[in-house]
C-alpha cells in the first residue's frame, strides 16, 4: 500500500447545495455517523451561524461526539474593510468549538474585484487577518483556494499570492479548488505540481466539481501530481453537476492505484454507505453508478454470463466485495443469495445457501422488490421478512382495520384502529398532527397497555417516494419510517398505491420492531 491520502467529506454542506436536496438536522446526525464509520478523517458539517440548523447540528455533535472524524466548521474570510477580531460573523463559528476550522478565499482576481468590489492587496490581508485571528483562537485551518485553477490561468502571480498569504498565516493545508468543473486533468496535474515546488513542506488538498464530467479524474490527477487530501462528497451529490464522488474516487485510489484511504474492513461498507445516503436524502440511488450502483456487477445472459461464472475477472475489473457490492446473475434464481446470506449473518442468523428458505426468500424479495419495495436502508423491515420465512418471526399484535379522518380546514387528523393483542380486541381512536400522527398515536394508545416499552418508541423520521410518477395520483409511493428507542434507531418501508396504506405498514412494523429489541 502506497502513501496515505486524506479524505474531506462535504457531503452536509457543499452536497447539499444540489437542487432538489435538503437535509434536516436528523438527516445530518445520519450521513454524519455513516461517514465516522466509514472512516472519513474529516467531516464538514456546515456554516455555523449561516441558518439555525447547522448551530443545532454542532451542538448535538458537541454533545455526541464522532468517534474518530474531525468535525470541520466551515466561514469565509472576513468582510471587507474591518479586522477578523471585528467580524461578529466568527462569533459562531468559534462557538461550534470544532479544533478544525475551513477558510474559503478568493484566488481569481475577477471575484476579487467584481465579487467583494475590493482591491487585490485588501483580499490578501482578508485571508491572512482571518487565518491568524482563528489561529490564535486555538484553531486549525484548512485553506479552501476557491476558483484557484481559473484564478491561476488568468493572474498566475496574484493566484500564487493568496496562497502566500495564507500559507504564511498559519494554514495547516491548502485546497486548489477547481470550483466552476471546468479544468481537464493535464492542467490539474501541471498546476498541482508548479504549487508543490513552490511550496514544498506545505500539505496541499484538492476540491474538484462535476461540470466537465471529470470530477474524479482531476481529484486523482491531483493526487498523482502531490495532493494529500481529496474532498468531495457522497454519491456525488453537489451544486450543479455535482462534487468529486468519493464513492467512486476512494475504490479507484486505493484498489487501483494503492494509495491508502480507509482500512479494507470499512471500504467494504461503501456500497451500503451509498445507498443508506441516497434514501436519507431521499434521492433514487443511481443503479449504474460505477462500483456502487446496483447494475455494477451485474451480468445479463449469454456469453458474458457464463464468462464470469466460469471466471469473474472476464467481465468484472475489481471483486464486488472489495467495495461491499455483490454480483448478480441477472436471469439466475440464485441472484441475490450471497447477499441475503451476508445479512442473515448479520442479524445472527444461520442459514445455508442450500436451504429452501433461503430459496423461498430469494423469490419473495424478488416479488417485493418489484412491486416497489426496498430494503437497503430499511433493515428492519428486512429482518422481519427474513425471520417470517424462517418461522421465527414475532407476532405481538395484528392490526384488524384502521380509518382516518380529516374535516378540511381542521388542522388535526382522527385515526380510529382495531387491532388484535393476546387475545383481546381494542378499538381506539386518536387526533394527531396529519394521518400518519394520529395513526401512530391511535395505535400506541391501543397497545401501550400491554406492551409499555412502546412509550419509549419515537419517530424521527419520514420518508415518502413515488415510484410511477407518470402514474399521477395512482402512482405507487414508498414509505420510510425511522424510530427510535433512545438507544437503537431502526427503519422500516411500506408500499402500496395507497399512501396512508404505505404508512400504516410501516409504522406497524415499527413499532413490532421495537418490541422485538426489548425482547432480545
Amino acid at each position: 500500500m502506497g502513501r496515505s491520502i486524506i479524505l474531506y467529506d462535504t457531503t452536509l454542506r457543499d452536497g447539499a447545495q444540489r437542487e432538489g436536496l435538503s437535509l434536516s438536522v436528523e438527516d445530518k446526525w445520519q450521513i454524519a455517523r455513516l461517514l465516522d464509520n466509514l472512516g472519513i478523517p474529516f467531516i464538514e458539517g456546515g456554516w455555523p451561524g449561516a441558518n439555525p440548523k447547522d448551530i443545532e447540528f454542532f451542538d448535538r455533535l458537541r454533545q455526541h461526539p464522532l468517534k474518530q472524524a474531525e468535525l470541520v466548521a466551515f466561514c469565509m474570510t472576513r468582510r471587507v474593510g474591518i479586522t477578523a477580531r471585528a467580524d461578529k460573523a466568527f462569533a459562531p463559528i468559534l462557538a461550534a468549538q470544532t479544533q478544525w476550522i475551513t477558510v474559503v478565499g478568493k484566488s481569481w482576481d475577477l471575484h476579487v474585484t467584481e465579487g467583494l468590489r475590493t482591491d487585490l492587496a485588501e483580499n490578501l490581508a482578508m485571508i491572512s487577518d482571518t487565518i491568524s485571528y482563528l489561529k490564535s483562537c486555538d484553531r486549525q485551518i484548512l485553506y479552501d483556494a476557491e476558483h484557484w485553477f481559473d484564478g491561476y490561468y488568468a493572474n498566475p502571480d496574484y493566484a500564487m499570492a493568496t496562497l502566500q498569504s495564507a500559507y504564511q498565516a498559519g494554514a495547516s493545508w491548502l485546497v486548489l479548488c477547481d470550483t466552476n468543473g471546468g479544468r481537464l486533468p493535464h492542467e490539474i496535474a501541471e498546476v498541482v505540481s508548479l504549487v508543490k515546488r513552490e511550496f514544498p513542506h506545505a500539505r496541499l488538498g484538492i476540491h474538484t466539481h462535476n461540470d466537465s464530467g471529470l470530477a474524479t479524474a482531476n481529484a486523482i490527477a491531483a493526487v498523482q501530481a502531490g495532493a494529500e487530501m481529496v474532498q468531495g462528497t457522497i454519491n456525488g451529490y453537489g451544486e450543479r453537476c455535482g462534487n468529486a464522488n468519493l464513492c467512486t474516487v476512494i475504490p479507484n485510489l486505493q484498489l487501483k492505484l494503492h494509495y491508502h484511504c480507509v482500512p479494507p474492513e470499512q471500504l467494504r461498507q461503501l456500497t451500503a454507505i451509498s445507498r443508506q445516503v441516497s434514501e436519507i436524502v431521499n434521492l433514487a440511488p443511481d443503479d449504474h453508478a460505477p462500483f456502487v450502483g446496483l447494475s455494477a456487477f451485474a451480468h445479463k445472459g449469454g456469453m458474458h454470463v457464463s464468462a464470469v461464472q466460469r471466471n469473474p475477472i472476464t467481465y468484472e475489473h475489481i471483486d464486488p466485495q472489495a467495495v461491499g457490492n455483490v454480483r448478480r446473475i441477472v436471469v439466475s434464481e440464485q441472484g441475490g443469495a450471497s447477499n441475503i446470506l451476508s445479512k442473515a449473518a448479520d442479524f445472527g442468523i444461520q442459514l445455508d445457501k442450500n436451504d429452501p428458505a433461503c430459496r423461498h426468500l430469494v423469490q419473495k424479495i424478488k416479488e417485493l422488490e418489484k412491486g416497489g419495495y426496498q430494503f437497503e436502508a430499511a433493515e428492519a423491515s428486512f429482518e422481519l421478512l427474513m425471520r417470517e420465512v424462517l418461522g421465527q418471526r414475532p407476532h405481538f399484535f395484528n392490526v384488524i382495520t384502521f380509518h382516518v379522518h380529516y374535516t378540511h380546514g381542521e388542522p388535526s387528523s382522527l385515526a380510529t384502529v382495531k387491532v388484535a393483542v393476546k387475545e383481546q380486541i381494542k378499538l381506539t381512536c386518536a387526533e394527531g398532527n396529519g394521518p400518519v400522527s394520529a395513526l401512530d398515536a391511535a395505535l400506541r394508545q391501543a397497545l401501550v397497555e400491554f406492551y409499555p416499552a412502546i412509550a419509549q418508541f419515537h419517530l424521527t423520521d419520514y420518508k415518502v417516494r413515488i415510484l410511477n410518477s407518470n402514474s399521477g395520483t395512482n402512482a405507487t409511493t414508498r414509505v420510510l419510517i425511522e424510530f427510535s428507542n433512545g438507544d437503537r434507531r431502526w427503519t422500516t418501508v411500506g408500499v402500496s398505491e395507497n399512501i396512508i396504506v404505505a404508512s400504516c405498514e410501516a409504522l406497524t412494523e415499527g413499532l413490532e420492531y421495537g418490541l422485538w429489541l426489548t425482547q432480545n
